[in-house]
């Protein structure tokens, strides 16, 4: 195993990071603690949560399981860097959502009553908030690393100039800010090369694209269909949208003797600025099988070969749209 730096920092995480937002919901207890055991036994030691994750409103369930594995000990949690997040709504009654200061300390508290540890990796706004002024968030996060509860802050889903504003705000307060941005990135979608991936580079932040296979489109949706395994109507509608790409797709993984899962991670691998993409196996299988993306290495004709059949917005703006 290749350890990548995190972003900017000094800390080294696996070029794969383990997803857990299937915890709970499609994979049980014993099955994720299977799955967290097989992770480390890989090397993979960037685990990645979030306080929504379960969808029962509240109740962090995926963050417990996760917290339950910790608890087992034997080293688990000190080989784990240690990703989860802030934002969604954790309750139906005012200040329970969003970026507040007050959400941020109470959110984190929870988090780590739920996660069984005194401290979080990545603490990652899960989303902007556009009615949180810049100080006060920052002034929440400095405090949380002061008190030793978070070591780094990261986001998601922010655009471009989310990024370079809270940069700024941060390096105001001499305070080190973001470190990483958690992207959805694919090759079908590839909107973030335009604004978020050169602002990423330009701050030294690290990209953790997720959903790498774009909903399971990109690995290998359409023979899956010809063998009879049914997706549901969105996903469906989905695969019809983009039939011929994934056509060509995997008749180019099949030349090349590669899975079309495999290809898709290697893609994002082989760009500079992608640290570790969000793999979310439901079973150990899943996970032991994308191992093999890793020693994958594309060529410059598959790589335009790619952006033939899925072609990104055309570079970094401006130049993707004018002079």
């Amino acid at each position: 195993m290749e350890y990548h730096h995190l972003g900017r920092t000094g800390v080294l995480v696996s070029p794969l990071c383990l997803g857990t937002m299937n915890f709970g919901p499609q994979t049980n207890e014993a099955d994720s603690f299977k799955i967290m055991d097989c992770a480390l036994d890989l090397g993979i030691n960037y685990f990645d949560t979030a306080n929504v994750y379960g969808w029962k409103l509240g109740e962090g369930v995926t963050e417990q399981i996760v917290g339950r594995w910790f608890a087992q000990g034997e080293g688990r949690r000190e080989k784990v860097i240690l990703a989860t997040k802030v934002y969604g709504s954790m309750g139906e009654w005012p200040n329970t959502n969003k970026l507040s200061a007050l959400n941020i300390r109470r959110a984190c508290e929870d988090s780590l009553r739920r996660l069984k540890t005194d401290y979080i990796d990545i603490y990652q706004m899960h989303h902007i908030d556009r009615e949180s002024p810049w100080e006060e968030v920052w002034q929440a996060m400095e405090q949380l690393v002061r008190e030793g509860k978070i070591v780094y802050v990261g986001s998601s889903n922010f655009a471009g100039w989310h990024i370079a504003r809270a940069s700024e705000a941060a390096r105001n307060r001499h305070f080190m800010g973001l470190v990483t941005e958690q992207s959805r990135y694919n090759l079908l979608e590839r909107t973030v090369e335009l604004e978020v991936l050169p602002a990423c580079h330009a701050y030294g932040l690290g990209v953790v694209p997720y959903s790498p296979l774009g909903g399971g489109l990109l690995g290998g949706a359409l023979k899956k269909a010809s063998e009879g395994r049914r997706a549901n109507p969105d996903v469906q509608q989905r695969i019809e949208d983009n039939r011929p790409k994934l056509k060509e797709y995997e008749e180019l993984c099949a030349d090349m003797g590669e899975q079309p899962s495999d290809v898709a991670l290697a893609w994002l691998l082989s760009n500079d600025v992608v640290t570790a993409p969000i793999v979310g196996p439901r079973t150990v299988d899943q996970l032991q099988g994308s191992m093999r993306a890793l020693n994958l290495q594309l060529d410059e004709e598959t790589l335009e070969k790619l952006d033939t059949i899925f072609p990104g917005p055309g570079g970094p703006a401006p130049e993707a749209y004018a002079w």
